[in-house]
């Protein structure tokens, strides 16, 4: 009884083992290295942003162009450079099992346009010069008792009603918005707590990074701030880090009133 007891043991252990070996190449995320390089050039890329976007990691090139992230096939990265066409390579099996990967980098070819210096013209007399300043149409409306006031846009009846109705039902002028993305606001708190990620987003203002972390589109981003009471300078100028954050506070307090309703 012993001795089969022993060669059940074995055959089981020799059949974990087995199953180890016949796992699929890459089923598991590992590091990947590899190198970026000018395709024109062919000279290598220095603080190229990496991006995972399956696994939301990132990081950067060095002073020779080379990487390591983690990766599993199949999985999607995401390059982006300034003054160069952003890029999205699957991760193979191959990549793994050959050394120097080499990921090329387009330049993006500028036009540059005409350049107006003085858009109006300065007499220098204060009393003149103010009254000819183009001047903000946006209005905001503000309601005594609250302590925030409400960007409207144009001055019309519309963005009456829209303040006002963002502020009797809040949470219905995001639900649709919000419900057509459930996975991706789900993915914001992934995205937020990664520190290289926060880096990389914090010197961007394209979206480019953000829209493909997020799987959203620039207008769904500007509609959902929009709603949340969110400026159009403030939406115009931010960093994609900053971007990001608004977003995630702006989900958190929709999830709030959800709930309360």
């Amino acid at each position: 009884m012993k001795y089969y007891f022993t060669l059940l043991f074995f055959l089981a252990l020799s059949t974990a083992v087995i199953a180890q070996d016949t796992t699929p190449e890459g089923s598991e995320s590992r590091d990947f290295s590899a190198r970026v390089i000018n395709a024109q050039t062919q000279r290598p890329l220095e603080s190229v942003h990496v991006v995972n976007l399956n696994q939301v990691v990132g990081t950067i090139t060095d002073a020779q162009g080379e990487f390591t992230i983690r990766a599993a096939v199949n999985d999607t990265l995401f390059f982006s450079y300034l003054g160069f066409k952003t890029q999205k390579i699957r991760v193979t099996n191959d990549m793994f099992r050959f050394a120097e990967t080499q990921v090329e980098l387009t330049e993006l070819a500028y036009a540059l346009e005409e350049v107006i210096v003085q858009p109006y013209q300065l007499t220098g007399f204060l009393d003149i010069d103010v009254r000819n300043l183009p001047m903000n149409n946006a209005y905001q409306y503000s309601i005594s008792g609250l302590p925030v006031s409400y960007e409207g846009g144009n001055k019309s009846p519309n963005a009456v009603t829209k303040v006002l109705g963002a502020i009797m039902n809040p949470a219905d002028l995001l639900r649709n918005l919000f419900g057509r993305h459930p996975r991706q606001m789900r993915k914001l708190r992934q995205v937020k707590e990664d520190d290289r990620i926060r880096d990389l987003l914090a010197s961007k203002f394209d979206r480019e990074t953000l829209t493909e972390l997020l799987q959203l589109e620039k207008v769904d981003i500007e509609d959902i701030l929009t709603n949340c009471n969110y400026s159009s300078s403030f939406i115009r100028t931010a960093n994609d880090l900053q971007i990001l954050d608004a977003l995630s506070a702006c989900y958190e307090e929709f999830k709030v009133l959800n709930r309360q309703n």
